[in-house]
């Protein structure tokens, strides 16, 4: 029986595709920025988590402020992973939230102007307790990193180090073993390279 089941005899039934399942197999993941321009007002920022924590979206990075005073309009600046086809469908859900202005994929506009990626930067705040000769490694790779002291005491370092992404978690990585004790990120920032705004073509 070429079109039902050996045992029972039934049709044979064929699972619906998913476009989730066919991305997985054929296309690779990426990491896309996105900016998107919201009103600032209550619960908004609860929306779009919502949307990306209802459809099993993953936000690697999240940062939200007030950009435009008068006109009351914060920017959300998300890091995700998925494939294009995932991407665009989160684009398009959150173009759908009726506190959202617009939604840039600021990944994809670098590479159509042939850069790697948008300009991106982030900020940490990063504890280190201990003396002796690992308080002065400490201080020796800091300097390095051109990550400043903010805070200190004969036991403990507090540094600000502003850098990409990469910068910051290497950074975090080599203190782990100089009594690295706390650490406190902003998430990732980011525009695009060029004299074009975020509501120009």
């Amino acid at each position: 029986m070429s079109d039902s089941d050996t045992l029972t005899g039934q049709p044979a039934v064929t699972p619906p595709a998913s476009a989730y399942f066919m991305d997985d197999r054929h296309d690779p993941e990426e990491t896309h920025t996105l900016s998107v321009l919201v009103d600032n007002e209550p619960g908004v920022l609860a929306r779009v988590i919502g949307l990306f924590s209802g459809r099993g979206y993953n936000i690697e990075s999240l940062t939200v402020s007030e950009t435009e005073h008068e006109k009351h309009l914060s920017r959300i600046t998300v890091v995700t992973t998925g494939t294009r086809n995932v991407l665009e469908q989160i684009k398009n859900q959150l173009e759908r939230l009726v506190p959202v202005h617009r939604v840039t994929d600021l990944t994809m506009i670098a590479k159509q102007r042939n850069h790697e990626k948008p300009l991106e930067r982030e900020l940490a705040l990063v504890k280190v307790n201990g003396g002796g000769e690992m308080r002065v490694e400490a201080l020796r790779l800091a300097d390095a990193f051109r990550a400043q002291v903010i805070d200190a005491t004969t036991e403990h370092f507090i540094f600000e180090i502003t850098g990409r992404t990469s910068k910051i978690e290497q950074f975090i990585a080599i203190m782990g073993p100089l009594g690295l004790s706390e650490v406190c990120r902003t998430g990732v920032a980011a525009l695009n390279r060029g004299p074009e705004g975020m509501n120009e073509d």
